[in-house]
């Protein structure tokens, strides 16, 4: 009888592998790298909420340049010859396995940290056991466990996000290496294509690079719309430290499987989807045409600028409740709730701009399949189940200004539909 590990690694699966010590290495440099330059880059400090025994952690805001340098460094590499652009896609395997095996790991060593700090006064640090190994280790048991001054919860969604990005440009460059293969390339995006001729240099601009393939056009959407949404994510990173995974869940398995592995590695499945299905010319989803790609990027543009919006005005009120909302005073109830912008729509408008831009990330594969679709309903899932458990705690929390909340903005997510 084949062995379970057989039987993953003649999956069709693109993460199917075993752990490795080259992805050993890989992820330590990765991870090592984000440290170092976390720590040396310059970057403003933001003060945390705070928390129930007043005090408030200071986060250094500098992923942005962090991520630019990386990708300068990975670029500079990649041109150099010392680096292949598709390694991450050729290892996905080895490095999926390899970091879900590092995920087991620190979230054992998260639990003996709790285990060890069970007389630590702090809110940050102090142990709130469940009462069984199993609970302890999926939700954590302390708020905000740091190692050498690194608060671990806030730093674990940097190796998440710019992991994302990393799996889908190195997708992006298969799919490239594959159509310089082919013999029929003339779905591909060109630099010619592009109408980027007139701006490089004649010698470039007059030979056959300008007609060699780059991309695919429904690859190219979904490369466009995913590196917006996580360069504008270290942009504006400190909106980060007034959610609510930051400020109250304690950080154990569920919130370190979702940082390193669900983010990154599942993130990633359109693209994964496009390059077995959408590279070759006869394939069903080598093109698109320009009808759809236009509602498709309006998809994107109406939920980036929702999510963003939304998100944006909820940090501005809960630093400065005075501060002019679409340029007028916010309107408050109970002294505590906004009412104005985005939440005058819906309660949750920043799930509804989260949906579309989900869903702009799917459609450029059409609808051949369902597996392209898998994050956009798994978000929908966990967003329905996120709003009825805020709706819950809010009405136990803000009692009868809830309820005014609720007559005045009577939608959840989407006006007029829910």
């Amino acid at each position: 009888m084949a062995s379970l590990a057989d039987w993953w690694m003649n999956t069709s699966c693109p993460v199917a592998g075993l752990p490795s010590l080259r992805a050993v290495a890989i992820l330590s440099a990765y991870v090592a790298f984000l440290i170092v330059a976390g720590a040396i880059l310059p970057g403003k400090v933001f003060p945390g909420t705070v928390l129930s025994d007043s005090t408030r952690l200071h986060y250094k805001c500098n992923g942005f340049r962090v991520l630019l340098l990386l990708l300068a460094l990975l670029g500079y590499g990649v041109q150099s010859g010392h680096l292949s652009a598709t390694i991450v896609a050729d290892l996905a395997g080895e490095l999926f396995a390899t970091t879900f095996a590092f995920t087991v790991l620190l979230s054992l060593a998260l639990y003996l940290a709790g285990l060890l700090s069970s007389n630590a006064k702090s809110s940050s640090l102090k142990p709130k056991f469940h009462g069984n190994f199993i609970s302890d280790f999926i939700y954590g048991v302390q708020l905000n466990p740091s190692v050498f001054g690194i608060d671990l919860k806030f730093f674990c969604l940097r190796p998440a996000m710019m992991g994302w990005l990393l799996i889908n440009l190195s997708i992006a460059a298969k799919q490239h290496d594959l159509l310089l293969k082919s013999p029929d390339h003339s779905h591909a995006i060109t630099l010619a294509s592009l109408n980027l001729t007139s701006i490089l240099p004649a010698s470039i601009a007059s030979s056959s690079i300008a007609t060699l393939p780059i991309i695919t056009v429904p690859m190219f959407l979904y490369q466009v719309f995913t590196a917006i949404y996580v360069l504008d994510y270290f942009w504006f990173e400190e909106y980060m430290t007034s959610t609510w995974d930051i400020i109250a869940e304690n950080f154990g398995f569920m919130l370190v499987f979702g940082d390193l592995i669900w983010i990154p590695f599942t993130f990633s499945v359109q693209a994964w989807w496009l390059l077995a299905h959408g590279t070759a010319r006869d394939s069903i989803a080598a093109s698109v045409s320009m009808p759809f790609a236009i509602v498709t990027v309006a998809v994107f543009v109406i939920g980036y600028a929702v999510f963003r919006g939304a998100n944006r005005q909820k940090h501005i009120f809960k630093h400065d409740p005075t501060a002019k909302i679409w340029g007028k005073t916010p309107r408050v109830v109970g002294g505590r709730l906004l009412v104005s912008g985005y939440w005058g729509i819906a309660r949750h408008c920043n799930y509804l701009g989260d949906l579309m831009l989900a869903l702009s990330y799917s459609l450029p594969c059409a609808f051949y399949s369902l597996c392209p679709y898998f994050y956009p309903i798994y978000l929908l899932t966990l967003l329905l189940w996120r709003e009825r458990r805020d709706e819950a705690r809010c009405r136990a929390k803000y009692k009868e200004v809830w309820k005014e909340y609720c007559r005045i903005v009577p939608w959840r997510i989407v006006p007029f539909v829910y």
